[in-house]
Order: structure tokens, then C-alpha cells, then sequence
């Protein structure tokens, strides 16, 4: 049995980091759709200079040795990012790994592959043309999507590849795959982690983060590839007044999301925690500031879109052109408009400890139904990214955790704060963690 399957970081302290690299460079290898590239000689070495180390005394990142994956828009020397596309096949090799990269390779992270992802991280869904797409795993009679944008990501930690994976989050692409793969994600605020040596969506909202079986193991990987290491304190439930928005965020629920919805906040309450019910209004004006993706990837692919649009997944290169009808007076006026609301959203949140509510309104739909029509592809897309893309647009930071009953489809509960409130957070989604995993 894979122990990355059911065990956090801490706990794997007693296995060989040979043996899981092992286990997942093999598990890798027969999986279809996860992976684009696999490194296995790397991955081993890192495994083996790991045990040595261990062996010989020497005190260790706790994430020395064990199998960490990539999102394939993440820069690696000597290879080129491919960002889920065929497109960029002709241009020249990354120089030198992406910050990131280099941070986790410092802690002596096995890295294992790169993730497959939607082309150009463009869509919450995560269906790929060229590369096939990542099977959830949380369903084994029904083929569903895994959610995107950071679709292989969330499988490989889901089905144990991995006890980490690092993607990106401009809208939600963290978040809602790991809700609809039952794992946890974690968005930092946007200027904590560089996103240098990454091929862009919007260079307003993009977030470099990671996704992993627990809280803490986020908390961890953040501390590594940030640029700031927070120490997250021991928050208890009792007492902490958690908001939920009632505008926008709580429309058109599925009846399994309202339900384990309403259940986690049940339980919740009964361990002490504060829940207040709050109109919040302003997130009505979300949608209306949601333009930045669109405007700022045409602006990086116009050229590349001349030259090889017959390359690009359809429903990605639509996406990307509708950006080019905005002018640049519109585009900075936009900026003004998301300043202005950042500050009133920030006004009213001072009386909470968190936002709190579900990452998305829907279970992960099946992959045929979004394979054969547009018009549900575009609604489902639509639907996963409404709840987190307005942390993105607030310059948040949030987590999404799992809050279903075991045996049932994932449903992912979002705690969510301002820009840099994200020591605060993290220990509100460790609290909430801990008291829903005491009645599972």
C-alpha cells in the first residue's frame, strides 16, 4: 500500500524516502493524463541523498527526499514549458528553474514530474485536447473532471504520486480542484511567492501555491517557496466569528454542496465558533471587475495566436481573443475600480476573523458532458470559478479543505482573507480542520 495516500508530511517520517519515490515514480508511470514529463533519475537521487542524510544525523527539511510534483507552466532548466499546450514546442529550453523550483530543490524535495494542466491555464474545468484529461479519482463508476486549472496537480496528491504539488491560482485554479478531488489547497496572497519563470494568465492575479493532503503540509510547502516563512499559531475554534456572504457565493448550490455546507456549519457552531450570517453586497460588483484574464493573456498571446491558433484547444483561444476588445483606458480604469473595492471589501471584513464558504456551488461534473457541449462546458466553467476567483480579485488569501462526509462526492469549504492576512487563514483552516476531521 502507498502511505501518500492517507498520510501527511509528518507521518511518513519513518519511511525510506527511496522506497516512496519508488513507489510513486512506478505508480507515475502506469497513470495516463496526470503526468506530461516524469524525472525519475532526479527524483532517486534526491530519495537516496535524503536517507543518507537522515542516516548520518543530519536535521532535514521535513520535505527532504519525498515526491513533490510540478505544474507544467513552472520554468526547469533545459526544457520548455509547454503550459498544457503544443504550441510552444519550437521555443528555446528554460535557462534556469523557476524560483520556486529552486526553493524546493534547497529543501531536498524529490521533484517527480511535470503536471498536465487546461491549456494556458485558461478554464476552472480542466479538460486538455493535446494531453488528455486527468481522471478525479474520487468517483469510480463515473469519469469526472478533476477540476483545473491545476488538473494534474490535484489528481497526483489525490491518488499519492505526490504529498505535494505545486500550481497556480489566478481564479481558483488551486482551490477547485482540490475541492473537487477532496484534498487541500492553499492560495497565498499573490505577492508572497515569485512568479518568475512562470508563463502567465494574468499578471495581476496569477499565484504561484501548492496543494496537499492537509493544512499543515500547506503551511510547509508555503514556507519553503515563499518568500516569507509565517509561523501560524494554535487557533482554538471557540469564539472565532466566521463570516457568510450571502451574495453571489450561496446562488444555485447543488443539493450535496448546500448539504455538506449546512453540515459543516453545524458542526462548526456546536465546537464554538461564531457564525454570522452577512449580506456583503460588494460581492455583487465582482463579476463586473472579473476582465483582468482575459485582457492581459491576449496581450502575451497575440503573437503566438497569429501565428498557430489552429494549435490551441478552441474553447481556450475564444477566451483568450475576447481580451483584445478592451482599450487601455478601460484597462487602467479597471485597476481603479479593483482598488476602490479592495478597500471596501476590506472595511467590511474587519469585524471578521474569516470569510467562510463553499469553494464551489457544483460537484465535479462528469468529463463527457463537458467533452460534448459548449454550452455546458462554459456553464460548468463558469459555476467553479465564481466563488474563488473574488479572493483573486480581492488580492486574497484562502484555503480550500474538505468538508464532505467520507464516501461521498468532494465538496471543498473556502476560509478566506484580505491580502496578507494569511498567518490568520492559515490558522483558522487548521482550527476548522481539526474540528471537522473529529467527526468524521
Amino acid at each position: 500500500m502507498n502511505p501518500l495516500t492517507s498520510k501527511s508530511i509528518p507521518a511518513l517520517a519513518r519511511y525510506s524516502r527511496h522506497s516512496l519515490v519508488d513507489v510513486c515514480l512506478e505508480e507515475a508511470e502506469k497513470t495516463k493524463s496526470v503526468f506530461t514529463r516524469l524525472y525519475p533519475d532526479a527524483a532517486r537521487a534526491a530519495g537516496d541523498h535524503a536517507d543518507a542524510m537522515r542516516a548520518a544525523g543530519v536535521e532535514l527539511s521535513p520535505l527532504a527526499g519525498l515526491p513533490v510534483s510540478i505544474k507544467d507552466l513552472v520554468d526547469i532548466a533545459g526544457e520548455t514549458t509547454m503550459a498544457g499546450s503544443t504550441a510552444l514546442r519550437d521555443t528555446p529550453v528554460a535557462t534556469s528553474d523557476a524560483p520556486v523550483v529552486k526553493r524546493l530543490r534547497i529543501a531536498g524535495a524529490a521533484i517527480v514530474g511535470k503536471t498536465n494542466m487546461t491549456e494556458f491555464a485558461f478554464s476552472g474545468v480542466g479538460l486538455n485536447p493535446h494531453y488528455g484529461t486527468p481522471v478525479n479519482p474520487a468517483d469510480d463508476e463515473i469519469a469526472r473532471i478533476p477540476g483545473g486549472s491545476s488538473s494534474g496537480a490535484a489528481v497526483s496528491v489525490a491518488t499519492g504520486l505526490c504529498v505535494a504539488a505545486i500550481g497556480s491560482d489566478t481564479g481558483g485554479s488551486i482551490r477547485i480542484p482540490a475541492a473537487l478531488c477532496g484534498i487541500v489547497g492553499f492560495k497565498p496572497t499573490a505577492r508572497r511567492v515569485p512568479t518568475a519563470g512562470t508563463i502567465p494568465l494574468s499578471t495581476t492575479l496569477d499565484t504561484i501555491c501548492a496543494m496537499a493532503r492537509s493544512v499543515d503540509d500547506c503551511i510547509l510547502v508555503d514556507s519553503i517557496i515563499a518568500d516569507n516563512s509565517l509561523s501560524i499559531p494554535d487557533l482554538p475554534l471557540a469564539g472565532i466569528r466566521l463570516a457568510v456572504p450571502a451574495t453571489v457565493m450561496l446562488d444555485t448550490l447543488d443539493s450535496h454542496v448546500a448539504a455538506s455546507f449546512s453540515r459543516a456549519l453545524a458542526l462548526l457552531s456546536a465546537a464554538g465558533a461564531k457564525i454570522v450570517d452577512v449580506s456583503f453586497t460588494l460581492l455583487g460588483e465582482a463579476a463586473d471587475l472579473n476582465q483582468f484574464s482575459g485582457a492581459e493573456s491576449f496581450a502575451w498571446h497575440r503573437g503566438l495566436l497569429a501565428a498557430r491558433e489552429s494549435e490551441y484547444d478552441a474553447r481556450v483561444a475564444k477566451r483568450i481573443k475576447s481580451g483584445a476588445a478592451m482599450s487601455a483606458a478601460d484597462y487602467i480604469d479597471l485597476h481603479k475600480k479593483r482598488r476602490d473595492w479592495i478597500t471596501r471589501m476590506e472595511d467590511a471584513l474587519g469585524p471578521f476573523d474569516s470569510l467562510i464558504m463553499p469553494t464551489v456551488p457544483i460537484v465535479a461534473p462528469p468529463i463527457a458532458e463537458l467533452e460534448a457541449s459548449e454550452e455546458a462546458f462554459f456553464k460548468a466553467n463558469g459555476l467553479l470559478l465564481r466563488n474563488p476567483s473574488a479572493i483573486n480579485l480581492l488580492d486574497g488569501c484562502a484555503v480550500s479543505l474538505p468538508c464532505h462526509e467520507e464516501g461521498s462526492l468532494p465538496v471543498g469549504l473556502m476560509i478566506a482573507g484580505p491580502a496578507m492576512a494569511d498567518r490568520k487563514v492559515l490558522a483558522v483552516a487548521r482550527a476548522v480542520e481539526n474540528a471537522l476531521q473529529s467527526n468524521q
